[in-house]
């Protein structure tokens, strides 16, 4: 039962399949910039992007370039002017920190396509396309994973932002808890400052102000930030939980699973898709999409060094919650809309 993985790599094939060009068929290829909102550095989210930036540039014979920002404005305007006066075949930007230029330089250059990732304005212009994820709900099914595992019936997040958006990730995990723990208690703190993405020494000191308040399971949501998270959680003795990627090898038998969010591929497919004029205002990747998922969905489940491979009869749990929320029997509400 590993559907929404097939999925995701049935739509890849198709889409590396249709993109190949036909025998005696000359093809010019495409120019793709990637720009970022600041450092790549420790990022796995901006890591990602680039990589499927430049994986759909190769796939489709082109060429790409990263324009990586500072963590100011005038940088990453700067680096968005200089990708228009460029004029490649899409920019790509990724997370809501780039979503009002995004709005602003797609508006005022209309014959220059945008892709956006990670956030949308509410009436973007017919130029910019913008990828999302459902990321409550991998958020969800990790909750599960905590109800169930916690000894103290306390869970806890440590989160980047204090900000609508990453309700998506604390309170779905809250919601998933509760699913199977009706009175289990849940806190949550924020990183914040100026570089709450990558700052690991923050987060590590959050972390265990909050373990010594009683949660055992603590999600991790700060992207480079998260690995204060995870040696925090060996010091204190709790479990933790990442995102974005497989984090688990960071700190072996400590992270029990991670919110995946496939960026590389959501990038890949909507460059092609925005090429081929077959790409919509807004394109949302979930579970059904195979663009979000648990490592206890994963084919790779067993080399994975998550905690969540020794647990059978959770990882069935959580497999049969993923099916309900796929074919609409379980509805995981989206805290970002209310």
């Amino acid at each position: 039962m590993k559907r929404f993985w097939k999925i995701g790599a049935a739509v890849l094939a198709m889409a590396m399949i249709a993109s190949a060009c036909a025998d005696g068929e000359e093809d010019e290829g495409i120019d793709l910039i990637y720009v970022t909102p600041g450092p790549i550095g420790i990022n796995p989210f901006l890591a990602l992007g680039e990589v499927g930036t430049e994986r759909a540039a190769e796939r489709l014979g082109g060429t790409s370039k990263t324009f990586e920002s500072n963590l100011d404005t005038a940088s990453q305007r700067s680096n968005i002017e200089a990708a228009i006066d460029e004029a490649p075949d899409v920019i790509v930007l990724t997370t809501f920190t780039l979503l009002e230029m995004a709005d602003e330089f797609s508006k005022a250059n209309p014959d220059q396509k945008f892709i956006l990732i990670d956030a949308c304005p509410d009436d973007p212009a017919p130029n910019l396309h913008c990828g999302v994820f459902r990321e409550h709900e991998g958020a969800y099914l990790l909750g599960i994973m905590a109800g169930r595992l916690s000894e103290t019936g306390q869970i806890g997040s440590v989160v980047a932002l204090d900000i609508p958006f990453f309700k998506r990730w604390w309170q779905s995990f809250e919601l998933g808890a509760a699913s199977v723990n009706a009175s289990v208690e849940n806190s949550v703190v924020f990183i914040g400052g100026e570089n709450a993405f990558a700052d690991p020494a923050r987060a590590k000191e959050l972390a265990l102000s909050l373990s010594a308040q009683g949660p055992d399971h603590i999600f991790a949501v700060g992207a480079g930030s998260n690995g204060g998270v995870f040696e925090a959680a060996g010091e204190a003795d709790f479990l933790a939980y990442g995102v974005d990627i497989n984090e688990c090898p960071t700190a072996p038998g400590r992270v029990v699973d991670n919110n995946l969010k496939l960026v590389d591929a959501l990038v890949d497919q909507l460059v092609e898709k925005v090429i081929n004029g077959e790409a919509g205002p807004v394109e949302s990747f979930g579970l059904a999409e195979g663009g979000t998922g648990v490592m206890a969905l994963h084919p790779d489940l067993a080399s994975s060094e998550c905690v969540i491979a020794d647990h059978p009869d959770i990882i069935a749990e959580v497999e049969a919650a993923a099916e309900g929320i796929i074919d609409g029997s379980i509805v995981v509400p989206d805290p970002l809309f209310g």
